[in-house]
């Protein structure tokens, strides 16, 4: 089987066009659980893109970075939503000290910033979405590496075009 490796991207000109995206990423994973790694440097809107993405599935709390907890459950719905944020750990290994392994088990969400910090101890992601600065705004990359991945890859491409977000050529 040949590997599936694809990217696309959007131009994101603001905060909202950020949470749009992350709605529209929210839309097109649905109920079927994927893990979603989500990089960029500090201020690239990693977490504006994950608030997008819970609000999206209903969620009205509170969306906030979980950089001290270094991961929030959400329990609202119908399914388990992990949304992680590992920039403070300084050795992979302390992931395994968290002890989530079952957190990736589906129909989990889970959405992972700074999973280098987790490299090694981290299941392989079904989709990485990056987030450059592109001049006032961002830019959004998204990667896959499997057939889940290319789904809603997919899925998502269409809704940021509905949404009427600019792709950008690559």
């Amino acid at each position: 089987m040949s590997t599936i490796n694809k990217t696309f991207s959007y131009l994101l000109a603001a905060d909202e066009d950020t949470q749009t995206a992350g709605a529209s990423l929210g839309r097109a994973v649905g109920e079927t659980g994927a893990i979603i790694y989500l990089r960029g440097d500090l201020g690239a809107g990693k977490t504006t893109l994950s608030r997008g993405l819970i609000r999206s599935l209903g969620y009205e709390g509170a969306v906030k970075s979980p950089t001290y907890t270094l991961v929030e459950p959400y329990e609202y719905f119908d399914f388990p939503l992990y949304h992680f944020d590992l920039y403070r750990l300084t050795d992979p290994e302390e992931v395994e000290f968290l002890g989530v392994e079952e957190y990736f088990e589906p129909p989990a969400l889970c959405l992972i910033e700074w999973p280098d910090r987790g490299r090694g101890v981290l299941p392989s992601p079904d989709l990485t979405v990056r987030l450059e600065i592109a001049g006032t705004g961002r830019c959004l990359i998204c990667e896959w590496d499997s057939v889940r991945g290319q789904k809603i890859a997919d899925r998502l491409q269409v809704l940021l075009h509905d949404a009427g977000l600019q792709e950008m050529p690559r």
